[in-house]
């Protein structure tokens, strides 16, 4: 690498990075990772995975930390391997067995029968090992001192839940479904209701949203554009994160107004409670949202700063 080369690691960017999370990392481990390889102090990543979890990790960097929220609401895609006559306390391959069926018959009728049950449910019980917060504390935590609580169910949207594979014991399934849902809880429940017990061996983020696994990168791959210094071509613009809002294009006193937190009139606005102001090169200055007390004004929600 090139002394320019080198002085561009730092420098800060705003962007990001569609990771294949490798197994055996946290999120925030590869956060740190990504964060080590290019300079960039504020990084964060929208929405969790396991350890044991491969896949799409969207990995934000500057001012993309600050649409991390809205990536996050994406439908998210996973492939799945369940390990049915065996339950664990994670509900996962990283937990204490706590029951086995040493022996059982299953059929792939049986298994398709119980899984139209759980394509039609509306709440989830979020397993007793995981980051929900009861009463301030991690559900996590609380097991780990051997404290059994059981969290609120949350609603979730369960869009497909298919059978692609039966190798006895393994069943591999493909699920669409809302933020939120966890696939350990599927695998736990879809095992219970067989019968059978199982846990969750495998999970894969096939995609989160728009995006997708063929587009990822891995941190090897990021890694090598360090040094050749040209990784900054990895990046996907923040307001990647933002194409389901409406797009306002304003001159350049509008768009002045707003990064100093002042409202604007926006002519013929659309009827939408948040939308993307840009200025007149092109460039996303903010999000902005309808003035509750003035009609026809329009107020900064998010301004980026330059």
């Amino acid at each position: 690498m090139t002394a320019a080369e080198r002085s561009s690691v730092g420098s800060r960017v705003d962007g990001i990075l569609n990771i294949n999370k490798p197994a055996g990392l946290t999120s925030h481990d590869v956060v740190a990772r990504v964060r080590r390889l290019t300079g960039q102090r504020k990084a964060g990543h929208a929405g969790t995975l396991d350890p044991m979890a491969t896949g799409v990790l969207l990995v934000c960097l500057g001012q993309a930390t600050r649409v991390a929220e809205y990536l996050m609401r994406g439908q998210k895609t996973y492939r799945a391997t369940i390990r049915f006559g065996v339950t664990t306390d994670t509900y996962d391959a990283e937990g204490t067995v706590t029951q086995e069926t040493p022996s059982f018959e299953l059929s792939e009728q049986q298994i398709e029968r119980a899984l139209d049950s759980l394509r039609d449910i509306g709440m989830q019980i979020p397993p007793p090992y995981s980051a929900v917060r009861l009463g301030g504390l991690r559900l996590y935590a609380l097991a780990r001192r051997g404290i059994a609580v059981e969290a609120a169910p949350r609603p979730v949207k369960i869009e497909t839940l298919e059978l692609v594979a039966w190798q006895p014991p393994f069943a591999t399934l493909e699920i669409r479904c809302s933020p939120g849902t966890y696939v350990r809880s599927l695998a736990h429940d879809l095992g219970q209701s067989l019968g059978v017990g199982g846990h969750l061996t495998v999970l894969t983020r096939l995609g989160s949203g728009r995006w997708h696994l063929d587009g990822a990168i891995t941190l090897e791959q990021l890694q090598a554009a360090v040094e050749a210094g040209d990784w900054s071509d990895l990046l996907h613009p923040l307001d990647a994160a933002l194409e389901d809002l409406p797009r306002l294009d304003l001159p350049h006193e509008l768009i002045a107004r707003l990064a100093e937190g002042q409202l604007v009139q926006i002519a013929e606005a659309p009827d939408t409670p948040l939308a993307r102001a840009y200025a007149p090169d092109g460039v996303l200055w903010a999000l902005v949202k309808p003035s509750p007390q003035q009609p026809g004004w329009w107020q900064p929600r998010k301004v980026f700063a330059r």
